[in-house]
């Protein structure tokens, strides 16, 4: 008889996990576990915080491109905090900014240790599973990229890894939690591989020079030995790097363009200081070079790559060998400086700042507290925000025409670089409560454009009358290297060209005291402690002449007041237990006097009220219209009311917004009267005094007890 039934034998899913003690909390890494279709995967546990890291490539390269397509990913699932996500469709949908921002920050020093030839798609995915408070997620992201990488067979120059260092009371602390956050005076993230850091990015209340740099190689040294974690992982469970279709420029093409162009004439093409004249000859340049080797196609498709090689390797022997730039500044030169304020009439306050070719307009906006950011991510530390810096690119900056696609992840980074460089020196919500928004518009890019976003709203705060505790700004060094560690040359605010040509954009800002942002990206494989060192010292002797020449002569300090457009906000406090009454019954009361008054009113839970509005008899109304709602009335107060009822034993009056009270008719006149309507009329406003509560509980009004003064 055939044997119909199917069986199948249990499933054995061997895989290996590795571990180590990070910051006094166990990382622990599943390799075999999940995601085996990857390139490479690793499941990542850092305390209860836990990531699934992927690396996959495509088989081929993509066709007609001249960069490397690296996608990175970073996907807040809200079930990691017990969430559901809010919105109709209730589930996640676009990345927030948070999670951008961390892609941003994972990418930056991975990019660089690809090879540059490689063209297939590569993306790097991190899903955040699960959040422990005491183990930020974004750390196990960067570290599960590089694991999930380094054991694929995509080609890569690892390992590397990154830690974040806070600081609390002066004390460096390694990958703090997020309460430690909340209260840290540094947010510090570095990338290193094994020797070199590769990537630095920080928030910061005004620290030190030396105090960031010992902060950087705290962080570098906890680096090495996570490499050493790594490389234990790699030797066991790595795949061999698979072979690739390099796009390399073949070297028979350069000596032809060469032979064309020969070095002399593409140093007078490149070394000027005018983008469009560079741009120009450029484009002559490569006209010349198409009718030249119009017969040859292959070198055609790569024409564009070679011309852009060739000018790199020019402008970089130029400026390491001969120390010329091309627009023939010094190397700790700074381009001609500009700034001024209240260049746009009727917004809350104004600025622009020029740095050569790179010019920024930035315009400050105040609005209540209410209109504050609210945030749905997985940092439950932060709920909202009250400063937003958002920052613009259009494409006329740089001379191109291409449509408006909104802001992409570079524009999202540079208004947070920019926001976290002016945070240490605002107000706090007490001495000034208000919401603000930073919009830097760029008029012209030539290089650095966040760091001059950074100085133009600074101003613009002042000028908009935001009593910030001290004036920041930013500025950014450059580098070129040669063939060894000691070989390179530090440039003072780099511009465009040098940026692209360069090996670092290495940006600071701060204020006289110390630093309050850093970012550093690189295009080799990491630097030494002595150029960190000496990029540091640069800006700050740059931030410093900003801050005295230009910005200080601009404007010295905040304004005394909002200006007239803006809204004036009056906070008082009352009684926590007396909202209710100044809200009523479904908002009755709190309604009738935003529509008495034109204002706008924000009550917090313990008790403080914000009054927002433009005039200020209004918003004085408002407040005393609140006052009296939540005072406990006494006999001799004096009141102005509003007759809204007649009887034939008195009238009732409205002396605020839900508030009633009633004058007998014996206390209306000091005569006799008969009837209520001799005196008083609907609509009619009158001074009475309290006499404290009737046998019914009715507040007891009297207008013929008033004194003379009173009336």
């Amino acid at each position: 008889m055939e044997d119909n039934k199917t069986f199948s034998t249990p499933l054995v899913n061997e895989y290996k996990t590795y571990s180590m003690d990070l910051a006094g909390r166990k990382l622990s890494v599943d390799i075999g576990r999940v995601g085996k279709q990857a390139n490479g995967c690793a499941f990542m546990h850092y305390g209860d915080t836990t990531l699934l890291c992927t690396a996959t490539a495509s088989d081929k390269p993509r066709e007609g491109i001249d960069f490397f397509p690296l996608s990175v990913e970073y996907e807040e699932k809200m079930y990691a905090v017990g969430k559901i996500p809010g919105g109709f469709n209730k589930r996640e949908g676009k990345a927030s900014e948070h999670a951008t921002l961390t892609s941003r920050v994972i990418d930056r020093p991975m990019r660089p240790l690809f090879p540059k030839d490689y063209r297939n798609d590569v993306t790097l995915n991190n899903m955040v599973m699960s959040v422990d408070p005491e183990c930020n997620p974004e750390v196990v992201a960067m570290l599960g990229s590089a694991i999930a990488t380094c054991i694929s067979d995509i080609p890569f120059d690892g390992p590397c890894a990154a830690t974040q260092i806070g600081m609390i009371d002066g004390e460096l602390i390694v990958n703090p939690t997020l309460a430690q956050n909340a209260v840290s005076d540094l947010k510090l993230t570095v990338a290193s591989t094994r020797d070199k850091v590769i990537m630095i990015e920080a928030g910061a209340n005004e620290v030190p020079e030396d105090k960031m740099i010992e902060a950087i190689y705290k962080a570098h040294e906890v680096n090495g030995e996570i490499i050493r974690f790594i490389d234990k992982i790699v030797e066991e469970c790595g795949k061999p790097k698979h072979a690739y279709e390099s796009c390399a420029v073949p070297e028979e093409l350069f000596a032809a363009i060469r032979e064309i162009v020969p070095p002399a004439e593409m140093e007078e093409a490149v070394f000027t200081d005018e983008k469009q004249v560079r741009e120009e000859n450029i484009r002559q340049i490569t006209e010349k070079l198409e009718e030249a080797f119009a017969e040859k196609e292959d070198w055609l498709a790569v024409l564009s790559e070679a011309v852009y090689q060739y000018q790199k390797k020019t402008v970089r022997k130029m400026i390491l060998k001969d120390h010329k730039r091309p627009d023939g500044r010094a190397i700790r030169q700074i381009r001609p400086l500009a700034a001024e304020v209240d260049i746009i009439p009727r917004v809350h306050g104004s600025a622009m700042f020029t740095r050569g070719q790179t010019q920024i307009c930035d315009v400050v906006t105040l609005a209540p507290l209410s209109e504050s950011q609210r945030l749905d991510g997985l940092d439950e530390n932060e709920t909202s925000k009250r400063y937003m810096h958002h920052y613009n690119f259009p494409s006329y900056s740089v001379g191109e025409t291409k449509p408006s696609r909104g802001p992409g992840r570079r524009e999202i980074g540079h208004g947070a670089l920019a926001e976290r460089a002016l945070i240490p020196v605002l107000p706090t919500e007490a001495e000034f409560p208000y919401a603000i928004r930073a919009v830097s518009e760029t008029f012209e890019s030539n290089g650095s454009t966040s760091q001059a976003s950074v100085c133009a709203s600074c101003m613009a705060l002042m000028a908009a009358g935001v009593p910030i505790k001290k004036p920041v700004a930013g500025i950014s060094c450059g580098l070129v290297t040669g063939d060894t560690d000691d070989d390179y040359l530090v440039l003072t605010d780099i511009q465009g060209l040098e940026d692209f040509f360069g090996d670092m954009d290495f940006k600071v800002a701060g204020t006289h005291e110390g630093i309050t942002a850093i970012q550093m990206d690189i295009k080799i494989h990491g630097l030494t402690r002595p150029i960190v060192e000496e990029a540091i010292a640069r800006c700050k002797d740059a931030r410093e002449y900003i801050l005295t020449e230009v910005m200080e002569k601009t404007i010295a300090q905040p304004r005394p007041t909002v200006n007239e457009y803006a809204p004036k906000i009056i906070q008082i406090q009352i009684d926590p237990e007396k909202i209710g009454d100044v809200v009523g019954q479904r908002g009755k009361t709190i309604n009738a006097i935003i529509d008495e008054t034109g204002v706008k009113i924000d009550i917090e839970d313990d008790g403080s009220v914000s009054i927002c509005g433009t005039d200020q008899k209004m918003m004085d109304k408002a407040v005393d219209y609140i006052r009296i709602i939540t005072t406990d009335f006494e006999a001799g107060q004096i009141f102005t009311g509003k007759v809204v009822s007649i009887k034939e034993f008195g009238a009732f009056l409205e002396f605020a917004p839900g508030k009633e009270g009633l004058v007998h008719i014996s206390k209306i006149a000091k005569e006799r009267i008969n009837r209520v309507e001799d005196v008083l009329t609907l609509g009619d406003k009158v001074k009475v005094v309290c006499l404290g509560k009737d046998k019914l509980g009715r507040i007891s009004f009297s207008m013929k007890d008033v004194p003379a003064d009173q009336k």
